[in-house]
């Protein structure tokens, strides 16, 4: 049975490391990754069998060198659920986007950057 496990961490290093000791804990692969404020949290989304995907997440949550702001598995998760994690991969594994949600912003896509010279030339 596939499942995904989620983790949210601060940091992109504190999240590189979790998912470090989660693939090397279990028989798990990195589906998709969410960065939120220039980094500063970072979504980890894994997969694999039930089994597998609830050692991964036990380990990476307490053995990262910071602890998660949240976790979660989701075992036989709803078609919902894996089109939205569909998308997400799709962006993250440079693929064109999803075709019904060309006209939506994504969940959890970063903010274009604020060029503050750009802003102050305009006036």
């Amino acid at each position: 049975m596939k499942a995904y496990g989620f983790i949210e961490i601060t940091g992109v290093v504190a999240a590189i490391d979790a998912l470090d000791i989660m693939c090397k804990t279990a028989s798990v692969t990195l589906s998709t990754w969410e960065r939120k404020l220039g980094g500063r949290l970072v979504t980890l989304v894994i997969e694999g069998d039930v089994s597998a995907v609830k050692q991964a997440i036990e380990a990476g949550s307490t053995m990262a060198i910071k602890k998660p702001v949240a976790k979660g598995i989701l075992p036989n998760p709803h078609s919902e659920i894996q089109r939205i994690v569909e998308i997400s991969a799709s962006r993250f594994k440079g693929r064109e986007k999803a075709e019904t949600m060309d006209e939506h912003k994504m969940l959890g896509q970063d903010p274009p950057d604020f060029n503050i010279k750009e802003q102050m030339d305009t006036k």
